[in-house]
């Protein structure tokens, strides 16, 4: 097995996490939303909506503050080590980054990613999580 393979491996691996995290950003609103109107009382778990209101808090600051998410370097920097160039992909990674990544000037996504923050706080307000007491047990 060549040596940049072990790269390319885990540059798919950064690349697919990526995904799963803007996909829990994205799905988790969705999932708030569809699940206090059938009732589901595990979308407004405190820690599922803490995790999701943070998540989406971390990509507003880096957008705002023009940083570059650090799944990204990462990725880049596991593929310049596979020794691939800057426009060859894997099967993975040419279809994730087509869904992920397109171009638009920076403040484009800063105000939709703001904007998408701002649902999730007006989520938050209108369907306040749930912190479950702890069970007590009734003694005699």
């Amino acid at each position: 097995m060549p040596a940049e393979v072990p790269y390319r491996v885990l540059a798919d691996a950064v690349l697919l996490l990526h995904f799963g995290i803007v996909a829990f950003v994205v799905g988790g609103l969705a999932l708030v939303l569809a699940g206090n109107l059938f009732a589901w009382q595990w979308v407004n778990g405190f820690w599922f909506r803490l995790a999701h209101l943070g998540a989406i808090a971390v990509v507003v600051a880096e957008s705002w503050f023009g940083y570059e998410c650090p799944l990204t370097t990462f990725e880049a920097w596991l593929r310049v080590q596979a020794g691939d160039p800057a426009y060859e992909r894997s099967f993975i990674e040419y279809w994730v980054q087509r869904v992920l990544f397109y171009q638009a000037p920076g403040w484009v996504f800063a105000v939709a990613y703001t904007a998408f923050a701002l649902l999730v706080v007006a989520a938050w307000w209108h369907f306040p999580p749930v912190l479950k007491k702890p069970r007590t047990t009734s003694g005699a």
